[in-house]
């Protein structure tokens, strides 16, 4: 199974980090990216890469705090096609939560729970860990629907949190799929 595609995310989340611009989030305007199979909103002062490099469909990245800054929090949208495996929802979180055991160094997972917000059953997944010199705190939503997972996550280092993810969390709560 290519599981290892739900955590290429991660690593790529940290490898391309050091990119953009130098300025503060201050913008409360939104844009939404429309793709062919979701929309997710974003605010419009971070920036997108809908270039599929490192595997994940968009690339959300926040500015820059300052010219030290080494890591740009983001959000990232993967599609994993499962057809055939006959994954559910449940088995697809047990084997996400072992790898981020296996790959993150003192691995943690802070919150697991299934969500029904009334439309699209998803999944909730908080970890927190270190991955190479970082440590890090994810937010992830995974979603099930004809034979595809779709794993939209944020990104953050742990100590930025806080400051993160009041604007990642309404970028993940608006990822909406089409039917």
């Amino acid at each position: 199974m290519k599981f290892l595609n739900t955590f290429i995310f991660l690593a790529a989340s940290i490898f391309v980090n050091g990119q953009g611009q130098n300025a503060k989030d201050t913008s409360f305007n939104w844009e939404t990216i429309d793709r062919y199979s979701y929309s997710v909103q974003y605010p419009g002062s971070w920036t997108i890469d809908t270039s599929k490099r490192l595997g994940a469909d968009v690339f959300i990245f926040s500015q820059k705090d300052a010219d030290t800054d080494k890591f740009r929090e983001n959000v990232n949208v993967m599609i994993q096609d499962l057809k055939g495996l006959n994954i559910t929802l449940d088995k697809y979180v047990d084997i996400s939560e072992e790898q981020i055991r296996t790959i993150l160094t003192n691995a943690s997972i802070i919150e697991s729970k299934r969500m029904n917000p009334g439309s699209k059953e998803y999944h909730k997944l908080i970890f927190t860990g270190q991955q190479g010199v970082y440590n890090i705190e994810t937010q992830q939503f995974y979603f099930l629907v004809n034979e595809k997972a779709f794993v939209i996550t944020l990104t953050t280092e742990q100590n930025q949190y806080d400051k993160y993810k009041e604007s990642g969390e309404a970028i993940l709560r608006s990822f909406k799929l089409k039917e």
